[in-house]
């Protein structure tokens, strides 16, 4: 009754799940974002497409059985890809098995003029992407006209993501095709899956950013997660000897190899600075 009278009660959905209390919307999501322009129309023509691997699951169980409605964070996913398609790049937009993106649509940036009209322009592709079994099962012998995977936040991303071998088989896939690797907050629990069936975890040794565990524990306070965490993907990642070099849900960005990763929502901007400027500097030395 209390967290209801101060706001801090998850709201309940029509499909009995929860989004975030009214107090953790205030604090942890905006109807514009930090987005500033910086890149314009320079990618390379047979260099220009980026395959983004979407969540195509909604809701999370907790430890508790309540569900958390989740999806891909739209602020993580959509940011990035506007300086990356301000730069001249496009998008092969997939999920696991083709069915429609999902997204937390209770944070998007709705007053956000540039945002909104990218997800409006890519929404036939949402709705409609391909199949990350059948994108797979034609990977070429060569990078072709690819030159980064982008796997966007969100806690859906930890939905099913880690647990797909053919999610480890495109991220072994663009390794060896020496292509770069994008992800931000949630998403790189994706990475999780290149252990699978006994291979060894392709990113051991790797410093990333990620949302941290320690803010995962405490946002049940507040209401913005329904319960705690079924697992803890810093934890897990840690385990596989990754170094994770933020504390915060903060902007830090970080650029390991061929592995860009950013630390929360807060990162996005950042994100898709660097992200795009490195991937036009490595296309421009190649």
């Amino acid at each position: 009754m209390l967290k209801s009278l101060f706001g801090m009660a998850p709201i309940e959905e029509p499909d009995g799940s929860f989004r975030p209390s009214k107090l953790a919307m205030k604090l942890a999501t905006s109807e514009v974002t930090d987005f500033e322009a910086v890149h314009s129309g320079t990618a390379p023509s047979e260099r220009s497409k980026i395959m983004v691997l979407f969540t195509e699951r909604k809701n999370m169980t907790m430890k508790n059985g309540r569900q958390f409605s989740t999806g891909n964070h739209p602020v993580e996913a959509l940011v990035p890809m506007l300086h990356l398609k301000n730069a001249g790049f496009e998008f092969e937009i997939i999920t696991p098995t083709g069915q429609p993106v999902v997204f937390e649509m209770w944070a998007m940036p709705t007053k956000d003029l540039a945002v909104m009209n990218l997800y409006q322009s890519l929404k036939t592709h949402l709705d409609e992407p391909k199949s990350l079994i059948e994108v797979v099962k034609a990977l070429p012998d060569n990078p072709g006209s690819y030159a980064a995977l982008f796997v966007p936040g969100g806690h859906g991303a930890m939905l099913g993501i880690p647990e797909d071998r053919n999610v480890g088989r495109i991220l072994r896939w663009a390794n060896a095709q020496d292509l770069f690797t994008i992800s931000i907050c949630h998403g790189p629990g994706a990475l999780l899956s290149t252990a699978l069936d006994e291979n060894e975890f392709l990113y051991a040794g790797y410093e990333m950013a990620v949302f941290p565990d320690s803010i995962d524990k405490q946002t049940p306070f507040i209401g913005y997660l329904p319960g705690h965490m079924p697992w803890q993907l810093c934890a897990k990642l840690e385990e596989f000897g990754v170094s994770i070099i933020n504390r915060k849900g903060d902007d830090t960005v970080c650029v390991d190899r061929k592995l860009i990763t950013g630390a929360s929502p807060n990162a996005s901007q950042r994100l898709g600075v660097i992200a795009t400027q490195t991937l036009l500097d490595s296309l421009d030395s190649a």
